[in-house]
Protein backbone atom coordinates (compact mmCIF):
# COMPACT_ATOMS: atom_id res chain seq x y z
CA UNK A 1 0.00 0.00 0.00
CA UNK A 2 2.97 2.64 0.92
CA UNK A 3 4.30 1.73 -2.47
CA UNK A 4 1.76 2.40 -4.39
CA UNK A 5 0.87 5.52 -2.53
CA UNK A 6 4.54 7.05 -3.20
CA UNK A 7 4.47 5.96 -6.73
CA UNK A 8 1.20 7.98 -7.21
CA UNK A 9 2.51 11.03 -5.56
CA UNK A 10 5.47 10.51 -7.95
CA UNK A 11 3.00 11.28 -11.03
CA UNK A 12 1.57 13.75 -9.72
CA UNK A 13 4.70 15.60 -9.01
CA UNK A 14 5.73 15.11 -12.34
CA UNK A 15 2.67 16.07 -14.23
CA UNK A 16 2.76 19.59 -11.91
CA UNK A 17 6.18 20.21 -14.03
CA UNK A 18 4.65 20.23 -17.23
CA UNK A 19 4.15 23.35 -19.08
CA UNK A 20 1.13 23.82 -20.96
CA UNK A 21 0.67 24.78 -24.50
CA UNK A 22 -0.02 28.19 -25.42
CA UNK A 23 -1.58 28.64 -29.09
CA UNK A 24 0.13 32.00 -30.65
CA UNK A 25 -2.13 33.34 -33.43
CA UNK A 26 -1.90 36.74 -35.04
CA UNK A 27 -3.26 40.06 -33.17
CA UNK A 28 -5.74 42.17 -35.20
CA UNK A 29 -3.72 44.76 -35.68
CA UNK A 30 -1.18 42.82 -37.69
CA UNK A 31 -3.90 40.64 -39.45
CA UNK A 32 -5.15 44.29 -40.88
CA UNK A 33 -1.57 45.76 -41.59
CA UNK A 34 -1.06 42.16 -43.79
CA UNK A 35 -4.01 42.83 -45.93
CA UNK A 36 -3.02 46.44 -46.23
CA UNK A 37 -0.01 45.77 -47.41
CA UNK A 38 -1.40 42.80 -49.72
CA UNK A 39 -3.79 45.16 -51.13
CA UNK A 40 -1.54 48.24 -51.99
CA UNK A 41 0.78 45.41 -53.49
CA UNK A 42 -2.31 43.99 -55.61
CA UNK A 43 -3.32 48.15 -56.77
CA UNK A 44 -0.01 48.45 -57.83
CA UNK A 45 0.58 44.75 -59.96
CA UNK A 46 -2.55 43.98 -61.20
CA UNK A 47 -3.29 46.57 -63.48
CA UNK A 48 -0.17 46.33 -64.49
CA UNK A 49 -0.91 42.41 -65.23
CA UNK A 50 -4.13 43.28 -66.94
CA UNK A 51 -2.27 45.78 -69.58
CA UNK A 52 0.41 43.41 -70.72
CA UNK A 53 -1.92 40.78 -70.86
CA UNK A 54 -4.58 43.02 -72.88
CA UNK A 55 -1.40 44.00 -75.14
CA UNK A 56 -0.44 40.43 -75.88
CA UNK A 57 -4.17 39.80 -76.87
CA UNK A 58 -4.24 42.86 -79.06
CA UNK A 59 -0.82 41.84 -80.82
CA UNK A 60 -1.70 38.31 -81.48
CA UNK A 61 -5.23 39.23 -82.90
CA UNK A 62 -2.89 41.51 -85.19
CA UNK A 63 -1.26 39.11 -85.90
CA UNK A 64 -3.82 36.26 -86.76
CA UNK A 65 -5.56 38.80 -88.92
CA UNK A 66 -2.74 39.92 -91.18
CA UNK A 67 -2.27 36.32 -91.79
CA UNK A 68 -5.19 35.90 -92.93
CA UNK A 69 -5.64 39.29 -94.91
CA UNK A 70 -2.43 38.04 -96.45
CA UNK A 71 -3.01 34.32 -97.43
CA UNK A 72 -6.29 35.82 -99.23
CA UNK A 73 -4.50 38.47 -101.24
CA UNK A 74 -1.59 35.82 -102.26
CA UNK A 75 -4.43 33.80 -103.61
CA UNK A 76 -5.84 36.56 -105.50
CA UNK A 77 -2.54 36.88 -107.02
CA UNK A 78 -2.28 34.14 -108.22
CA UNK A 79 -5.87 33.68 -109.53
CA UNK A 80 -4.74 37.00 -111.50
CA UNK A 81 -7.52 38.98 -109.80
CA UNK A 82 -5.06 41.43 -107.48
CA UNK A 83 -4.66 44.30 -109.85
CA UNK A 84 -6.62 45.84 -112.23
CA UNK A 85 -9.27 48.25 -110.48
CA UNK A 86 -9.69 51.79 -110.68
CA UNK A 87 -11.70 51.73 -107.22
CA UNK A 88 -11.72 50.26 -104.01
CA UNK A 89 -15.55 49.22 -104.07
CA UNK A 90 -14.12 46.69 -107.19
CA UNK A 91 -11.38 45.28 -104.98
CA UNK A 92 -13.42 44.64 -101.99
CA UNK A 93 -16.07 43.11 -103.89
CA UNK A 94 -13.17 40.75 -105.10
CA UNK A 95 -11.64 40.37 -102.02
CA UNK A 96 -14.79 38.85 -99.76
CA UNK A 97 -14.37 36.29 -102.15
CA UNK A 98 -11.05 35.09 -100.51
CA UNK A 99 -11.25 36.14 -97.02
CA UNK A 100 -15.07 36.19 -95.17
CA UNK A 101 -16.82 39.96 -94.76
CA UNK A 102 -19.69 39.84 -93.23
CA UNK A 103 -20.96 43.85 -94.11
CA UNK A 104 -19.07 46.29 -96.47
CA UNK A 105 -20.10 49.66 -95.83
CA UNK A 106 -19.43 52.32 -98.92
CA UNK A 107 -17.57 55.23 -98.20
CA UNK A 108 -20.69 57.74 -97.11
CA UNK A 109 -21.62 55.58 -94.61
CA UNK A 110 -18.19 54.17 -92.77
CA UNK A 111 -19.18 54.92 -89.49
CA UNK A 112 -21.87 52.03 -89.79
CA UNK A 113 -18.83 49.31 -90.08
CA UNK A 114 -16.36 51.15 -88.01
CA UNK A 115 -15.99 53.21 -84.92
CA UNK A 116 -17.12 57.12 -84.98
CA UNK A 117 -13.77 57.97 -83.43
CA UNK A 118 -10.24 56.30 -82.79
CA UNK A 119 -7.33 58.06 -81.10
CA UNK A 120 -4.10 58.09 -83.48
CA UNK A 121 -1.02 59.47 -81.79
CA UNK A 122 -2.50 62.09 -79.42
CA UNK A 123 -5.48 62.82 -81.71
CA UNK A 124 -8.93 62.06 -81.68
CA UNK A 125 -9.86 61.62 -85.40
CA UNK A 126 -13.60 61.35 -86.97
CA UNK A 127 -13.85 58.44 -89.26
CA UNK A 128 -16.78 59.80 -91.10
CA UNK A 129 -14.15 61.95 -92.65
CA UNK A 130 -11.57 59.47 -93.55
CA UNK A 131 -12.74 59.19 -97.19
CA UNK A 132 -9.73 59.20 -99.45
CA UNK A 133 -6.89 57.24 -100.05
CA UNK A 134 -4.84 60.35 -99.05
CA UNK A 135 -6.26 60.42 -95.70
CA UNK A 136 -3.77 57.44 -95.00
CA UNK A 137 -1.01 59.80 -96.58
CA UNK A 138 -1.69 57.92 -99.43
CA UNK A 139 -1.23 60.91 -101.68
CA UNK A 140 -0.58 59.12 -105.15
CA UNK A 141 -4.07 56.69 -104.99
CA UNK A 142 -6.65 58.64 -105.55
CA UNK A 143 -9.19 56.07 -104.37
CA UNK A 144 -11.95 56.20 -101.89
CA UNK A 145 -11.84 54.42 -98.66
CA UNK A 146 -14.55 51.42 -97.96
CA UNK A 147 -15.21 50.14 -94.10
CA UNK A 148 -15.63 46.38 -93.70
CA UNK A 149 -16.15 44.09 -91.05
CA UNK A 150 -14.82 40.97 -90.92
CA UNK A 151 -16.39 37.71 -89.87
CA UNK A 152 -13.93 37.15 -86.99
CA UNK A 153 -14.44 40.59 -85.50
CA UNK A 154 -12.09 42.90 -86.89
CA UNK A 155 -13.62 46.39 -88.31
CA UNK A 156 -11.34 47.72 -91.18
CA UNK A 157 -11.35 50.74 -93.43
CA UNK A 158 -9.56 50.05 -96.77
CA UNK A 159 -8.19 51.97 -99.68
CA UNK A 160 -6.93 50.15 -102.58
CA UNK A 161 -3.81 51.25 -105.11
CA UNK A 162 -4.46 51.31 -108.54
CA UNK A 163 -1.17 50.84 -109.45
CA UNK A 164 -1.16 47.28 -107.67
CA UNK A 165 0.36 44.69 -110.16
CA UNK A 166 0.30 40.88 -110.12
CA UNK A 167 2.86 38.14 -111.19
CA UNK A 168 1.79 34.92 -110.44
CA UNK A 169 5.44 33.27 -110.25
CA UNK A 170 6.19 35.53 -107.33
CA UNK A 171 6.01 35.71 -103.94
CA UNK A 172 7.80 38.92 -103.63
CA UNK A 173 4.06 40.91 -104.43
CA UNK A 174 2.71 39.95 -101.25
CA UNK A 175 4.58 38.65 -98.81
CA UNK A 176 3.54 36.74 -95.60
CA UNK A 177 6.14 37.24 -92.54
CA UNK A 178 6.73 37.85 -88.63
CA UNK A 179 6.77 41.28 -89.84
CA UNK A 180 3.35 41.39 -91.12
CA UNK A 181 2.20 41.38 -94.76
CA UNK A 182 4.32 43.31 -97.12
CA UNK A 183 2.39 44.79 -100.06
CA UNK A 184 2.11 47.59 -101.94
CA UNK A 185 -1.93 47.14 -103.01
CA UNK A 186 -4.00 48.32 -100.26
CA UNK A 187 -3.91 50.66 -97.28
CA UNK A 188 -6.20 49.23 -94.19
CA UNK A 189 -6.82 50.63 -90.49
CA UNK A 190 -8.14 48.65 -88.76
CA UNK A 191 -9.32 47.26 -85.26
CA UNK A 192 -9.29 44.17 -83.51
CA UNK A 193 -11.65 44.63 -80.90
CA UNK A 194 -13.75 45.70 -83.74
CA UNK A 195 -16.50 48.14 -82.30
CA UNK A 196 -15.07 48.11 -78.25
CA UNK A 197 -12.89 50.41 -76.88
CA UNK A 198 -9.95 52.19 -76.62
CA UNK A 199 -10.18 52.35 -80.15
CA UNK A 200 -6.72 53.09 -79.86
CA UNK A 201 -3.52 53.38 -82.28
CA UNK A 202 -0.73 50.58 -80.89
CA UNK A 203 -3.13 48.86 -78.78
CA UNK A 204 -6.51 47.27 -80.38
CA UNK A 205 -6.25 49.97 -83.48
CA UNK A 206 -3.60 49.10 -85.74
CA UNK A 207 -2.61 50.06 -89.59
CA UNK A 208 -0.84 48.72 -92.80
CA UNK A 209 0.41 50.85 -95.19
CA UNK A 210 -1.20 54.03 -92.80
CA UNK A 211 1.26 56.38 -92.83
CA UNK A 212 -0.65 58.80 -91.27
CA UNK A 213 -4.36 59.47 -90.02
CA UNK A 214 -4.84 63.44 -88.64
CA UNK A 215 -2.07 63.50 -86.50
CA UNK A 216 1.38 62.01 -88.29
CA UNK A 217 2.75 61.68 -84.48
CA UNK A 218 1.74 57.88 -84.69
CA UNK A 219 5.46 56.44 -82.61
CA UNK A 220 6.53 59.16 -80.17
CA UNK A 221 9.99 58.34 -78.83
CA UNK A 222 11.49 59.14 -75.15
CA UNK A 223 13.51 62.57 -76.47
CA UNK A 224 10.17 63.83 -78.54
CA UNK A 225 10.94 62.69 -81.65
CA UNK A 226 7.83 61.18 -83.74
CA UNK A 227 7.41 58.74 -86.34
CA UNK A 228 4.54 58.35 -88.83
CA UNK A 229 3.31 54.59 -88.67
CA UNK A 230 5.57 52.18 -90.39
CA UNK A 231 4.94 51.40 -93.97
CA UNK A 232 6.21 49.66 -96.99
CA UNK A 233 6.95 52.41 -99.34
CA UNK A 234 5.33 52.48 -102.96
CA UNK A 235 8.20 51.64 -105.40
CA UNK A 236 9.68 54.86 -107.78
CA UNK A 237 10.66 53.67 -111.08
CA UNK A 238 13.24 55.42 -112.99
CA UNK A 239 13.22 55.75 -116.84
CA UNK A 240 16.45 56.27 -118.30
CA UNK A 241 18.99 55.96 -115.33
CA UNK A 242 22.51 54.58 -116.65
CA UNK A 243 25.30 52.64 -114.96
CA UNK A 244 26.54 55.61 -113.21
CA UNK A 245 23.61 56.52 -111.52
CA UNK A 246 23.14 59.59 -114.07
CA UNK A 247 19.86 60.47 -116.35
CA UNK A 248 19.02 63.04 -118.78
CA UNK A 249 15.75 61.72 -118.79
CA UNK A 250 13.44 65.10 -117.92
CA UNK A 251 11.41 63.62 -115.57
CA UNK A 252 14.06 62.06 -113.78
CA UNK A 253 16.35 65.30 -113.47
CA UNK A 254 12.98 67.16 -111.97
CA UNK A 255 12.12 63.75 -109.54
CA UNK A 256 15.84 63.93 -108.49
CA UNK A 257 15.69 67.78 -108.16
CA UNK A 258 12.49 67.41 -106.13
CA UNK A 259 13.45 65.51 -103.27
CA UNK A 260 17.48 66.01 -103.23
CA UNK A 261 18.29 62.65 -104.67
CA UNK A 262 21.94 62.79 -106.04
CA UNK A 263 21.47 59.26 -107.75
CA UNK A 264 19.13 57.49 -109.72
CA UNK A 265 19.05 53.20 -109.68
CA UNK A 266 19.94 51.19 -112.41
CA UNK A 267 18.86 47.74 -111.77
CA UNK A 268 18.28 44.12 -113.46
CA UNK A 269 14.32 44.43 -112.87
CA UNK A 270 13.05 47.55 -114.23
CA UNK A 271 14.77 49.86 -111.45
CA UNK A 272 12.07 49.58 -108.54
CA UNK A 273 13.28 51.85 -106.18
CA UNK A 274 11.76 51.37 -102.81
CA UNK A 275 14.05 53.78 -100.80
CA UNK A 276 13.20 56.71 -103.61
CA UNK A 277 9.42 55.59 -103.02
CA UNK A 278 9.85 55.82 -99.38
CA UNK A 279 11.51 59.63 -100.19
CA UNK A 280 8.72 60.69 -101.84
CA UNK A 281 5.85 59.53 -99.83
CA UNK A 282 7.12 61.39 -96.96
CA UNK A 283 7.63 64.65 -98.95
CA UNK A 284 4.35 64.37 -100.19
CA UNK A 285 3.38 64.85 -96.59
CA UNK A 286 5.46 67.62 -96.24
CA UNK A 287 8.00 65.37 -94.12
CA UNK A 288 11.27 63.29 -94.72
CA UNK A 289 13.06 60.07 -93.93
CA UNK A 290 14.55 60.19 -90.41
CA UNK A 291 18.44 60.12 -90.30
CA UNK A 292 20.58 57.73 -88.71
CA UNK A 293 20.42 59.33 -85.27
CA UNK A 294 17.23 59.38 -85.13
CA UNK A 295 16.71 55.98 -86.00
CA UNK A 296 19.29 55.56 -83.09
CA UNK A 297 16.84 56.78 -80.61
CA UNK A 298 14.20 54.37 -81.78
CA UNK A 299 16.66 51.92 -81.12
CA UNK A 300 17.62 53.07 -77.63
CA UNK A 301 13.74 52.80 -76.78
CA UNK A 302 13.54 49.44 -78.60
CA UNK A 303 16.42 47.99 -76.36
CA UNK A 304 15.93 49.75 -72.93
CA UNK A 305 19.52 49.96 -71.30
CA UNK A 306 21.43 49.16 -73.71
CA UNK A 307 24.41 51.12 -75.11
CA UNK A 308 23.50 51.51 -79.34
CA UNK A 309 26.78 51.87 -81.11
CA UNK A 310 26.35 54.34 -83.90
CA UNK A 311 29.68 53.15 -85.65
CA UNK A 312 28.31 50.55 -87.83
CA UNK A 313 29.13 47.93 -85.57
CA UNK A 314 26.43 45.64 -83.94
CA UNK A 315 24.82 46.29 -80.60
CA UNK A 316 23.59 43.09 -78.80
CA UNK A 317 20.87 43.61 -76.46
CA UNK A 318 17.79 42.34 -75.74
CA UNK A 319 14.68 44.04 -77.95
CA UNK A 320 11.87 45.23 -76.17
CA UNK A 321 9.59 43.13 -79.03
CA UNK A 322 6.36 43.94 -77.40
CA UNK A 323 6.28 47.42 -77.86
CA UNK A 324 7.78 47.05 -81.43
CA UNK A 325 4.79 45.23 -82.20
CA UNK A 326 2.62 47.68 -80.74
CA UNK A 327 4.64 50.23 -82.63
CA UNK A 328 3.52 47.91 -85.95
CA UNK A 329 6.99 47.27 -87.10
CA UNK A 330 6.46 43.73 -86.71
CA UNK A 331 3.42 41.18 -86.07
CA UNK A 332 5.17 38.50 -84.09
CA UNK A 333 8.00 38.83 -81.23
CA UNK A 334 10.73 36.99 -82.82
CA UNK A 335 11.16 38.47 -86.00
CA UNK A 336 13.72 41.09 -87.84
CA UNK A 337 12.54 44.72 -89.67
CA UNK A 338 14.63 46.98 -91.02
CA UNK A 339 13.99 50.86 -91.82
CA UNK A 340 15.08 53.13 -94.10
CA UNK A 341 17.45 55.98 -93.36
CA UNK A 342 17.37 59.97 -95.25
CA UNK A 343 20.65 59.02 -96.62
CA UNK A 344 22.02 57.73 -99.38
CA UNK A 345 25.03 55.25 -99.49
CA UNK A 346 25.60 55.07 -102.92
CA UNK A 347 24.12 55.13 -106.36
CA UNK A 348 22.85 51.43 -105.97
CA UNK A 349 21.97 51.79 -102.29
CA UNK A 350 20.77 53.72 -99.09
CA UNK A 351 21.19 53.52 -95.40
CA UNK A 352 19.02 52.30 -93.14
CA UNK A 353 18.54 50.48 -89.28
CA UNK A 354 18.53 46.50 -88.94
CA UNK A 355 15.91 45.36 -85.53
CA UNK A 356 16.59 41.95 -84.48
CA UNK A 357 15.30 40.16 -81.47
CA UNK A 358 18.99 39.97 -79.51
CA UNK A 359 20.84 42.97 -81.79
CA UNK A 360 20.53 45.81 -83.65
CA UNK A 361 22.92 48.52 -86.23
CA UNK A 362 23.33 51.00 -88.14
CA UNK A 363 24.00 48.99 -92.37
CA UNK A 364 22.77 49.89 -96.16
CA UNK A 365 21.53 47.71 -98.97
CA UNK A 366 20.25 48.09 -102.09
CA UNK A 367 17.37 50.11 -102.65
CA UNK A 368 15.58 47.60 -104.60
CA UNK A 369 15.17 45.54 -101.44
CA UNK A 370 11.13 45.65 -101.09
CA UNK A 371 11.14 44.31 -97.53
CA UNK A 372 12.52 47.33 -95.65
CA UNK A 373 9.66 49.44 -93.50
CA UNK A 374 9.82 53.20 -93.87
CA UNK A 375 8.58 55.37 -91.50
CA UNK A 376 8.47 59.39 -91.71
CA UNK A 377 9.07 62.30 -89.14
CA UNK A 378 5.74 63.52 -87.47
CA UNK A 379 5.50 66.46 -85.52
Amino acid sequence: MGGGGCKSASRAEHSSLITPKVKSAFTLAEVLITLAIIGIVAALTIPTLIQNYQTKAWNTASQVFQRKLGEALRVMNVQGTLAGYTTTEAFVDELSKHIKITRICENDDITTCFADTVTWGDEEVDMSKVKKAKNFGQEDWDTNTVAVQFANGVNGVIAYNPSCTQNQFSNDVITIGETGIGTTCLAILYDVDGFKNPNTQQKDLRGLNVISLGSNCAIELSDGTCFTAPFIPTPHVWNGCDTNGTTSDPDDLAFMSEHNIQYCMTSSDGTNDYWAGAVKACKDMGSSLPSQEQLDQLARDLYPGATINTDFTTSYATRDNDLAVSMGFISSPSSAFWVWSSEEYGKTSAYRHNFYSTSTRRDFTNRSYSRNQAVCLGD
